[in-house]
């Protein structure tokens, strides 16, 4: 930490910024990306398009190419990984979590699920997934949810909410908070019980969890890592989250992902529908 007297005139400032140069924490970009000391198992470091750990509190959001591999790493076991995507070159086309369930005959996503846009393409597929509890339900945590549970919910205090976050992440696109759409949250799951009930698996669970997405468009990704918005601890209870993406080649024909179900293979050729126009 600075002391005021180093920082108090404008060569003081810069001299301490300067100084700080090099210093490393846990919860930051790493620049380039492929100067990661750890990349995935089997990823050549050169391949490394975004490395970057988000705070408890944090966000991002990044454009990836089709074929881009993403990684979300829960580090510690208590992260929760507010997702928002959309059709980079055409961002009124966007993540739909309800068609991502309905059309797959499922209220759960796991490895081989896709997600889908509202217009009938896949925006990405779930490659890998060691966690197997994510919620498509629920949605994102928001200043007022915020202000009931901790008191505090404003986006630049110490209790920022989702949806607050993905404000920010989608502002660095041009976008706006009608732009914010239903979310989908991985490393927390929500269960629809018999009667009903939701119930929400909230761990914390093993350390190192983590999810693989392949990007299937150009996309725009925002993640917020806040508590989820069914939280039951009365503490702002979410650890680091470690985004790790990578270059890939696109889906072919015959990907076991891609012609496991007649609603995925359809989404599929609407993706390459889209891209020979």
């Amino acid at each position: 930490m600075s002391s005021p007297s180093q920082t108090a005139d404008p060569k003081g400032a810069r001299d301490h910024a300067r100084a700080m140069a090099g210093t490393v924490v846990e919860a930051m970009p790493t620049l380039p990306a492929s100067a990661v000391a750890d990349p995935p198992p089997g990823v050549a470091a050169s391949d490394m398009v975004w490395e970057e750990t988000l705070a408890p509190g944090g966000y991002a959001s990044r454009r990836i190419a089709r074929g881009t591999r993403l990684r979300l790493t829960d580090v510690h076991g208590d992260a929760c990984a507010s997702l928002l995507l959309f059709n980079a070159e055409q961002p009124v086309e966007r993540l739909n979590i309800a068609d991502t369930l309905k059309v797959q005959w499922t209220g759960y996503l796991e490895q081989g699920r896709l997600l889908l846009s509202d217009m009938g393409r896949v925006l990405a597929s779930l490659v890998e997934d060691t966690a197997a509890s994510h919620d498509g339900f629920c949605g994102a945590s928001n200043p007022a949810s915020n202000q009931r549970k901790y008191g505090d919910g404003v986006n630049h205090g110490t209790h920022p909410s989702a949806r607050d976050r993905f404000a920010l992440g989608v502002a660095k696109f041009g976008l706006g908070r009608k732009d914010i759409h239903p979310c989908l949250n991985l490393f927390k799951g929500v269960r629809i019980a018999q009667g009903g009930e939701t119930v929400i698996e909230i761990g914390p669970y093993p350390p190192g969890r983590h999810v693989t997405l392949r990007a299937e468009m150009d996309l725009i990704v925002v993640i917020a890592n806040c508590p989820h918005v069914l939280d039951p601890r009365d503490a702002y209870c979410v650890t680091p989250l470690r985004l790790s993406a990578w270059r890939g080649p696109v889906t072919p024909p015959d990907d076991p992902i891609r012609t496991a179900t007649p609603e995925g293979r359809r989404a599929f050729l609407n993706v390459e529908d889209y891209y020979t126009r």
